[in-house]
């Protein structure tokens, strides 16, 4: 029988146990919200406020760039830099405890890491005695920069919690110099500054990842706690380029500038039909490796950076011009003198001496007679003059938004002063660059369609898709037989003109045209005996593949476009050769008369 006084301590250790049992329940609430539905959120924190928590990057690899054919012009390796920790190596030293040591202990250990990093104990015993005595509670001495994975692998074997190691991607160029100002570089921090890098630095980018965990006592590794996010690398820019004729382009241009004395040389070959650049050649040339090997006025390109007034090459778009509006025809014909006195007061000169010629157009071309290209274009108003010149691109960078492209400079005919109204006939008063002056002679051997040049084909992605780059613009800029007039008149250009022997291409009909640009002095007018020459053609004439343009800066042994000669024919060779051009199979058509 149960009596009250045996109830009451029965109750109270229910009550007791009660309490006992909805602290518990608290504490195990409590738990489950740390340790599993605020997980999360507690290692964040850990990871955030750095004393329970290491953070890492995952460095993603920056994406190739390669030629037409797959090869590799530009590519990412990745090096490693390892530090350690020498307080942390101190206390470890100093701990009593056997049980809290690390399992070897510093001096054995330090050995061990020496000979992985090429150093001596000693030396890595010193970088942590160094660091200790500057800075007593130091956590930081460099051990070791740009070590390969090899070097990275063994020390991660030794699992230890003083030694961290961080992945860096180091950009390297497999082809050196070539294609050195198309490909460009990057700056000390990984940042694009020119060329392709820049223009393709949205594909080329790798979006990094990150690796963290949270660490116990002496810094070791918690099991469990990893959380990884993975680096996405880059995707792979393929250019319109064919890495082997560059190089052949870049070595010819060098020996031939060097042997003409010359300050500077191009060469850019460009497919007629497609506007693709396929050779982009330049010296001095950039080695994207050591760019300091090279004066930066050449780390641009001059391709597409440097500008001058294009001469003579220009003659060719003036004849185009004129023929388009059916001003004149091929058997139109003018009376020049080699210097004439205009109505206005301009006076012209022709580049030689001879007696009055009535002049046809091809004549004109032929001889490049300033003063007949004169009278002949000044038979189309100013103002359409102008709007075929912008509608060759003078004025106008390329689609290809190449970093510090000149736009060229053609003033509106408004301004233009006596002079000026017959010297932009031919090739005057008006500035292009070398990738402008590619760009005018493509729309030619076009048929008169000119489409934008190119330079990158497409982005392939990590996983394998090709993203290609949009279409370029293309604008029938004159009518098909009007380009197909000009062809013809190239051609009588480089049968008959004085060049004919140096530029032939055996087996083939080819189109050239000539340019010799005076320079400015810097003060309205121009330096005496230095010129920019130039000297564009197009392959094979009855059906145009390839446009080539070589220029050189300043040539001393042969100071006119002569000296461009040996370089274009061994350009246009190569270019014919390279792409299996079949020979022509069909003789020139009548040679057009130079006079009437």
């Amino acid at each position: 029988m149960t009596t009250r006084a045996t109830r009451g301590p029965r109750r109270r250790t229910v009550a007791a146990l009660a309490v006992i049992l909805v602290v518990l329940g608290a504490f195990i609430i409590r738990l489950v919200d740390i340790q599993v539905v605020r997980a999360d959120e507690h290692v964040a924190d850990s990871l955030n406020t750095g004393k329970l928590g290491i953070t890492q990057p995952i460095v993603g690899a920056r994406g190739d760039i390669v030629d037409a054919s797959g090869t590799v012009l530009a590519s990412s390796v990745l090096e490693y830099d390892a530090q350690l920790d020498p307080k942390l190596i101190r206390d470890n030293e100093e701990e009593d405890d056997p049980r809290k040591k690390f399992a070897e202990p510093w001096p054995e250990m330090s050995e061990k890491i020496a000979h992985v990093v090429g150093k001596t104990g000693d030396e890595v015993r010193a970088l942590v005695d160094d660091a200790l005595a500057a800075n007593e509670n130091s956590r930081y001495a460099q051990l070791a920069r740009g070590m390969s994975t090899a070097q990275y692998l063994e020390l991660k074997k030794l699992e230890l919690p003083y030694l961290a190691m961080y992945s860096r991607s180091v950009r390297v160029y497999p082809n050196g110099a070539v294609a050195g100002n198309m490909v460009g570089f990057l700056n000390g921090e990984g940042k694009p500054q020119y060329g392709v890098e820049r223009i393709a630095h949205e594909c080329l980018a790798p979006t990094n990842g990150e690796e963290s965990y949270l660490r116990g006592k002496g810094g070791v590794k918690i099991p469990g706690s990893e959380r990884i996010t993975p680096a996405v690398d880059g995707g792979t820019a393929q250019l319109t380029l064919n890495s082997d004729l560059t190089w052949y382009m870049q070595q010819m241009i060098a020996e031939e500038a060097q042997r003409q004395g010359a300050k500077a040389g191009t060469v850019t070959v460009v497919e007629a039909k497609t506007g693709k650049i396929r050779a982009a050649a330049e010296y001095p040339a950039v080695d994207p490796n050591d760019i300091n090997a090279v004066a930066a006025t050449y780390w641009k390109s001059q391709i597409f950076s440097d500008s001058f007034e294009p001469g003579s090459t220009f003659k060719a778009i003036t004849a185009a011009t004129v023929l388009d509006q059916g001003a004149a025809d091929l058997k139109t014909h003018v009376t020049a003198p080699s210097r004439e006195r205009f109505p206005n007061g301009a006076v012209i000169n022709d580049p030689f001496r001879h007696p009055v010629h009535e002049y046809t157009l091809a004549g004109a071309l032929i001889d490049s007679s300033n003063v007949s290209l004169s009278k002949f274009g000044n038979m189309v108003d100013p103002k359409v003059r102008y709007d075929y010149l912008r509608r060759f691109g003078v004025g106008a960078k390329t689609g290809i938004g190449f970093p510090a492209e000149q736009s060229g400079v053609v003033r509106d005919p408004s301004t233009w002063d006596n002079q000026t109204l017959y010297t932009t006939t031919f090739g005057q008063a008006f500035t292009v660059t070398t990738a402008q002056l590619a760009g005018a002679y493509q729309a030619l051997a076009n048929d008169g369609t000119k489409i934008d040049l190119s330079l990158v084909e497409s982005c392939i992605e990590p996983d394998g898709t090709i993203n290609q780059t949009p279409e370029p613009a293309a604008e029938q800029v004159v009518k098909p037989e009007t380009a197909q007039q000009v062809q013809r008149m190239l051609e009588n250009v480089a049968v008959q003109g004085n060049l004919a022997k140096a530029i032939d291409v055996p087996g083939y009909r080819i189109g050239v045209k000539t340019g010799s640009a005076q320079k400015p002095n810097g003060k309205g007018g121009y330096k005496q005996g230095v010129y920019f020459t130039s000297i564009v053609g197009v392959a094979p004439i009855e059906d145009p593949q390839y446009v080539v343009v070589v220029t050189l800066d300043e040539p001393t042994r042969v100071r006119s476009s002569a000296a461009t000669a040996a370089a274009f024919q061994k350009a246009m060779t190569q270019v014919l050769k390279t792409y299996r051009v079949p020979p022509s199979s069909a003789p020139m058509d009548e040679p057009l008369p130079k006079f009437n």
